[in-house]
């Protein structure tokens, strides 16, 4: 999420209650997790686990929760509960609505077909000549392209399903980013594609979807992308163009997908695939397979 206007370390730690190592004019963009993070932002650790990784980011602040070196060039802001104190700030400086207040801020273009049982939420954009059928449901801040088939009981931007565990109940870290679909994008019937926790998932340019996908938050599909039925792809994955990805495949969150990669039906992605076409529980190259069973068909 990159702030409306400029913030400084000071600022925000009053907004938090936070004790801030580095200059009080330190100047502070926005924020975002760890997979997305750019100079000016800030990010949350709370494990020292992750403590190196989150320092050594490209984030410029860290919002930690033990007084630990700065690098060079960075800021912290320490406090006792980092995942509470980056909701705050998020929901701080983010109207979260959740369909509650009035409609306001929508922006429709020329020739777009909106059917009444549409639920649109705030600050929306729909570009023209789009066809949104009946019980489509738009949230808070969706951007959507020319051209655009949303098919009937599509969900875009709901909730990351993003969550720790605290005092044995299950606390989520709220979204405050939204979901973009290009220009000429076809997306089927019940589908449901979460919006970014502090930035966009992204369907790109002409991709088509088919009938009842998810798609998990911040993650990035291409241009020109096929995806099957009951395909599932968790969060903060990139998917590249032009890439074929048939029925019910399940990808595991964070994972790189490159240009013109196949993936046959029920393909499960633990890693991140270099071009080639995969099938199995466990992806590997489909020709590796076939001699595989082969192989095994022979032993018999």
């Amino acid at each position: 999420m990159t702030f409306k206007q400029p913030q400084t370390l000071q600022a925000i730690a009053e907004i938090i209650g936070a004790k801030k190592m580095g200059p009080e004019d330190f100047p502070v963009l926005g924020t975002n997790e760890i997979h997305m993070v750019r100079p000016g932002d800030i990010v949350f650790v709370n494990h020292p686990k992750y403590y190196d990784k989150a320092l050594h980011s490209a984030a410029t602040v860290i919002l930690i929760d033990k007084e630990v070196e700065c690098p060079e060039g960075k800021a912290l802001l320490v406090s006792d509960d980092p995942f509470r104190d980056f909701n705050k700030i998020n929901t701080h400086f983010t109207r979260i609505s959740n369909f509650r207040d009035e409609l306001h801020d929508v922006e429709i273009g020329d020739g777009t077909f909106i059917h009444h049982s549409a639920v649109i939420g705030n600050e929306v954009t729909i570009g023209k000549n789009c066809h949104i059928f009946p019980n489509v449901v738009i949230g808070d801040r969706t951007v959507i392209g020319d051209n655009v088939i949303i098919q009937s009981g599509t969900v875009l931007g709901g909730d990351a399903f993003y969550y720790r565990k605290i005092n044995g109940k299950f606390d989520r870290l709220i979204s405050v980013g939204n979901v973009v679909i290009e220009n000429n994008v076809e997306i089927g019937n019940l589908c449901t594609i979460d919006r970014g926790v502090t930035s966009s998932t992204v369907i790109g340019q002409g991709s088509v979807l088919d009938n009842q996908i998810q798609i998990g938050h911040d993650t990035v599909i291409g241009k020109n992308v096929l995806i099957a039925s009951q395909t599932g792809i968790a969060g903060c994955c990139v998917i590249g163009d032009d890439v074929t990805i048939w029925g019910q495949v399940g990808m595991a969150s964070g994972l790189h997908i490159e240009e013109g990669t196949v993936l046959l039906a029920q393909v499960g992605v633990n890693r991140d695939l270099k071009k080639g076409t995969y099938f199995g529980p466990i992806a590997e190259e489909f020709r590796d397979y076939l001699r595989k069973e082969v192989k095994l068909k022979n032993l018999k």
